[in-house]
C-alpha cells in the first residue's frame, strides 16, 4: 500500500513543528533576562503564526511533490527535508543552545533555503509556491528578530 503524499507531508511537517515546539522555552530565566526589540509579538502571537504557517507548508509539499517529472519530485523532497530540519533546529540553537548568534547563522541559512524551496515549488505548482510565501515572510521577520536580540544582548 502506498502512503499518500499528504501523510507523508503532514508527518514530516508535524515532526519538525514538535521538535521546534519540545526545544522552545520561552519561559525560561535565560529567555526572560534578554533584552528585546519593543516590537517583538507576545508569546502567544508564536503559536498562532506557526499553526497555519506549519499547515500551508504541509500543503505546498503535497502540491509540489504531486506534480512535475520524477526528478523535479525528488530534487523538491530533499530540499524540503533539509529545510524542515533548519526550521526545526534553529529553536534547539537558540533555546536549548541558549546560542543567539549562532541561531542568528542557523536562520540565515533558513532563508535561503526556504527561498529556493519556494522557488521549487512554485516552478512545479504556482499554488504550492504561493503557500509557502507567508512562511518566507514570517522568517524573514524571525531573522530581524534574532538579529535585534544578538545586538541588545
Amino acid at each position: 500500500m502506498t502512503v499518500p503524499t499528504w501523510v507523508k507531508t503532514s508527518a514530516a511537517v508535524v515532526v519538525a513543528a514538535g521538535a521546534g515546539s519540545i526545544a522552545t522555552e520561552p519561559g525560561s530565566r535565560w529567555y526572560r533576562a534578554l533584552r528585546k526589540p519593543p516590537w517583538q509579538p507576545p508569546p502567544a502571537a508564536f503559536p498562532a503564526v506557526w499553526t497555519p504557517l506549519y499547515a500551508l507548508i504541509a500543503v505546498a509539499g503535497t502540491r509540489a511533490l504531486n506534480r512535475g517529472d520524477a526528478d523535479d519530485r525528488r530534487a523538491f523532497a530533499r530540499s524540503y527535508a533539509i529545510n524542515l530540519g533548519l526550521n526545526a533546529a534553529w529553536t534547539a540553537v537558540f533555546f536549548r543552545a541558549k546560542r543567539p548568534r549562532a541561531a542568528l547563522a542557523e536562520i540565515a541559512v533558513l532563508n535561503v533555503s526556504n527561498l529556493l524551496l519556494l522557488r521549487r515549488a512554485a516552478r512545479t505548482d504556482r499554488l504550492a509556491g504561493a503557500a509557502l510565501a507567508p512562511y518566507v515572510a514570517w522568517t524573514i521577520f524571525a531573522t530581524a528578530l534574532n538579529a535585534a536580540i544578538v545586538r541588545r544582548n
